[in-house]
């Protein structure tokens, strides 16, 4: 059994073409089938870092606290998951406000990382994430005419908390026209084929050791 987490955070929703893409690719391997829980951060917000919660943190409050009931919600949807999905845009050259309070929430000191004289350590265990980016412009290769601060900040962001094997799908141009976003989500639908290839298999223990195949093999990589 496969128990995905798919972080939805953009303004556009179920309509959009990365959560469109995504919900295909999930239903043609199979993991449609399996555990499946959607979080949509724009339609149920998440709300913003308190006092309530700064001073939960500083007086090392218990984990049941109320100021901590979202942090440890996000948190343990996060634990309960096997592969974690993020669909989001890029805003003004990085992640969009609804992922950053996502951020703010898991990323916890005693919690999902320890501090230490080396800096954070992750307390969370390692998943295959696969991050699905989407912008009107281009970011990444030959036609990118601006800087990517999302791709380097999300990948140290997960990494502090423990989450390492992290692959981005990017869904550049789409403002240039239907041929345009025809064009970006065939290129992406490969990209998440291939990334996503090793959980199409037969039963819930072959998903099991394909993820534990994949972890290994991705391991290896970094």
């Amino acid at each position: 059994m496969t128990r995905t987490l798919l972080l939805n955070c953009g303004p556009h929703g179920q309509a959009s073409h990365g959560y469109q893409l995504a919900t295909d690719m999930l239903a043609e391997l199979g993991l449609a089938q399996q555990p499946l829980l959607e979080r949509d951060l724009v339609a149920a917000p998440i709300p913003p870092i308190s006092r309530d919660y700064a001073l939960a943190i500083t007086s090392n409050a218990s984990a049941d606290a109320p100021a901590l009931a979202w942090s440890e919600t996000l948190i343990k949807e996060l634990e309960d998951s096997d592969l974690l999905m993020i669909l989001t845009p890029m805003h003004n050259f990085a992640v969009p406000a609804t992922l950053k309070l996502w951020l703010d929430q898991v990323i916890r000191i005693h919690r999902s990382f320890a501090s230490t004289p080396e800096g954070k350590i992750g307390l969370m265990k390692d998943r295959p994430t696969l991050v699905l980016v989407s912008s009107g412009g281009f970011h990444a290769g030959p036609r990118a005419r601006q800087e990517d601060f999302l791709t380097p900040y999300l990948r140290y962001a997960l990494a502090s908390i423990g989450i390492r094997n992290v692959h981005f799908v990017l869904l550049q141009g789409l403002v240039f026209g239907p041929d345009a976003v025809a064009a970006a989500v065939d290129g992406a639908r490969d990209a998440l084929r291939e990334q996503l290839a090793p959980f199409k298999t037969a039963g819930a223990g072959g998903r099991c050791r394909a993820l534990s195949e994949w972890l290994a093999r991705k391991s290896r990589q970094h």
